[in-house]
């Protein structure tokens, strides 16, 4: 075959010689949407365990291959632009298809293990490459939301500005969450695992301080009850974005439950959750504790210790003022489900000076 002309050596997809497709790959259809996409896939997996759960689990663990995979850990969002940035759905999924493939003790676990050795690579490239400033505080373009943007977000800003957003801040608080409880249960069979769930705990705490702290009050603008994309600029200053879509609704969907005895079955990990619990109090603020209430005293006693931890992005109060957006039929409720943009931009645009 002759040789490729040199022009090709920078077009699209240049940057990923490495990867080579010739494997079969799950499709919706083969008309409307010839081509995968790395997170589409992801949901696919998710339904089609219920009728193939080998097939499931070899296409999310196809994408983590070498062969797919970019070496700096990144994975290819799809096929006409492999090194655009899909939301960070994967770990989701390999968790979501490890649990319904299998009654609880008799799931595969080998999946498990493989799956999160890859997905750490994935998650580092995010930290290293989509928080600029080292701030807990993340980008990653548009993210799945093509037309909510009041520009493309995929594009630089320009003059050292940065676009800290609040969906993929958001997206990798879930992250931190999926790769914990992976984490957790593989050190239920290997106490080596109990170090790096303690980094994903302590991990999702910071980014959750910094979303709501930062600052001030991180990407949580108080006046207006609501989570905004913010542009950082050089001097300093940070210029929030005051656009209501579900960028802004996001942040509620980063939610894990940890229940209390699983710190006395991973002993190192509780020790660490301690010393993180009394060193770092201003961070505490983002977990909360529900305790049980048993009917007989000596349970009580039993169980004072054992509370039932909840990790989440919003406060209580925060929560409640989302909805009150997210439940009214004149901002996003509507008779077909969540609108992506807020009814109210219907008959007051949105304008920014910049």
């Amino acid at each position: 075959h002759p040789a490729p002309p040199a022009e090709r050596r920078s077009a699209r997809n240049w940057e990923w010689p490495h990867l080579f497709n010739r494997d079969v790959l799950l499709m919706p259809d083969r008309w409307e949407y010839p081509w995968y996409a790395a997170w589409d896939l992801a949901f696919h997996c998710v339904e089609f365990c219920r009728v193939d759960s080998e097939f499931a689990k070899g296409q999310l663990t196809l994408l983590l291959r070498e062969w797919y995979m970019h070496p700096n850990g990144a994975l290819p969002a799809y096929e006409f632009a492999f090194s655009d940035v899909n939301p960070p759905v994967h770990a989701w999924a390999v968790w979501r298809v490890y649990k319904i493939t299998g009654a609880r003790g008799c799931r595969d676990l080998a999946f498990l293990e493989s799956a999160f050795q890859k997905l750490l690579m994935n998650f580092t490239w995010w930290v290293n490459r989509k928080d600029a400033a080292g701030r807990n505080l993340f980008s990653g373009g548009f993210l799945g939301l093509d037309n909510v943007g009041v520009f493309d977000r995929s594009k630089p800003i320009g003059d050292g500005h940065q676009l800290e957003q609040a969906d993929g801040t958001a997206w990798m608080a879930s992250y931190c969450l999926n790769m914990l409880v992976m984490a957790a249960e593989l050190a239920l069979h290997n106490p080596v695992y109990e170090d790096i769930a303690s980094k994903f705990f302590e991990h999702f705490v910071s980014i959750t301080h910094a979303m709501n702290t930062f600052g001030g009050s991180g990407l949580w603008d108080d006046e207006d009850g609501f989570y905004y994309d913010q542009i950082a600029s050089p001097d300093g200053k940070n210029v929030p974005l005051k656009l209501r879509s579900v960028v802004g609704l996001l942040p509620m969907m980063a939610v894990s439950v940890i229940p209390g005895d699983m710190f006395d079955r991973l002993p190192n990990f509780k020790k660490r959750i301690d010393w993180f619990m009394r060193n770092k109090k201003d961070f505490c603020q983002h977990i909360s504790t529900m305790a049980h209430q048993p009917h007989h005293k000596q349970a009580a006693e039993k169980t004072a210790k054992n509370h039932t931890w909840m990790l989440a992005i919003p406060s209580r109060d925060k929560l409640v003022r989302l909805l009150k957006y997210m439940l009214d039929e004149k901002e996003f409720l509507s008779a077909y489900g969540i609108r992506s943009l807020s009814m109210h931009y219907r008959d007051h645009p949105y304008t920014m000076n910049w």
